[in-house]
């Protein structure tokens, strides 16, 4: 399995939903960072579930513990070892899959690809396992504190409720509502269609819009690992995630070059870009402008009704939803894009270091 993530700062998760604990090993991370535990556990609790109506009504706290790596509220530069206990398992809503496939989850594939799978709430292919990613994500915000570097994101759409333009919102409101979105209006909107979604037994899809800012110019490279490559990698290794774009992205196939391109000029001692269409790299390699993204999620894959599948004899059977389970997943997934976009900064922010005398 492909467990561990990124070449400097890396991760390694470990852990399944409804095993003992979820955890993570953050590799990479220099001595002398101060970890703010508090900061860790804020983080968690962003995308820990049952946090409101609209979010699956699994209880967990996500108590994050530190097992290694952290001495007096430094890192040492050792390995830190940080773990989640589960608390609120039903391992019971699950037995009627022991041996059917629910229709769009990993069950086939895992079944074909292992011989043997974890079906208690899609064991390690449940978005239980994001939690390890939030907690490592929180380190790297804090090392890219220190560089000035912000990350955020926010719910910009949901079903066919869009929110206006990341420049025209006060990206400090997105916390200020239980879907995430910075407009209030729209937010309400946006609510009010998952709730109806939730009373129907259904489930809806949404898109994440990520922003980086005050990065510096050089992050990325030029083949390979281009800058928004690597990007794109984190977020597609999300769960649910349907798609990605960065910059004007799919829309810009309907521009002229003249119009698309990013004019340079001076602005005192930087030189910037009067547009962004690049979305703040260009080459592969950051520009200083935003970096900006959207993130594409499908509606949930458990839904509360009867659906046609078949079993492991290929037998036609009916399977049906159980279990507790978020009718859009995207108010969840904001930290959780922030986290993967913060490991994948965090790990070109340390690879820049090499990269002249």
């Amino acid at each position: 399995m492909g467990n561990s993530f990124g070449k400097l700062f890396s991760i390694t998760t470990f852990g399944e939903s409804h095993g003992a604990a979820i955890g993570v090993i953050i590799d990479g991370c220099p001595a002398g960072l101060e970890i703010d535990l508090s900061f860790v556990q804020s983080e968690l609790a962003r995308r820990k579930p049952g946090q409101s109506k609209i979010t699956t009504q699994r209880q967990e706290e996500d108590l994050v513990k530190v097992l290694s790596g952290v001495f007096e509220g430094k890192s040492t530069g050792a390995p830190i070892a940080l773990v989640i206990e589960n608390q609120d398992q039903r391992s019971k809503d699950y037995s009627h899959i022991a041996e059917s496939f629910r229709p769009s989850h990993a069950d086939y594939t895992y079944d074909v690809k292992y011989g043997h799978r974890d079906y208690r709430g899609g064991g390690r292919s449940s978005a239980r396992e994001t939690a390890a990613r939030v907690a490592a994500g929180a380190v790297a915000k804090l090392l890219l504190r220190q560089a000035g570097i912000q990350v955020n994101a926010y719910v910009s759409q949901v079903g066919d409720i869009k929110a206006p333009d990341y420049k025209k919102l006060d990206l400090g409101q997105t916390e200020s509502n239980m879907v995430r979105c910075p407009d209030p209006a729209t937010a309400e909107r946006m609510i009010a269609l998952i709730d109806d979604v939730r009373l129907k037994r259904d489930t809806i899809g949404g898109m994440v819009t990520g922003v980086i800012q005050h990065l510096p110019t050089g992050l990325g490279e030029p083949v390979f690992d281009k800058l928004h490559a690597a990007l794109g990698h984190a977020m597609l290794g999300i769960n649910a995630v349907k798609g990605f774009e960065y910059g004007s992205g799919f829309a810009g196939v309907s521009l002229l070059g003249s119009q698309h391109n990013d004019a340079f000029y001076n602005d005192g001692d930087r030189i910037r870009t009067r547009t962004n269409h690049s979305g703040g790299i260009q080459g592969g390699i950051s520009n200083g402008e935003d970096v900006y993204f959207n993130v594409a999620f499908k509606p949930v894959a458990t839904i509360m009704q009867d659906q046609a599948s078949v079993n492991q004899a290929g037998q036609e059977v009916v399977v049906s939803g159980k279990g507790r389970h978020d009718p859009c997943v995207v108010p969840r997934a904001v930290p959780i894009v922030e986290a993967m976009a913060a490991l994948v900064i965090a790990d070109f922010l340390l690879l820049t270091k090499s990269s002249r005398l």
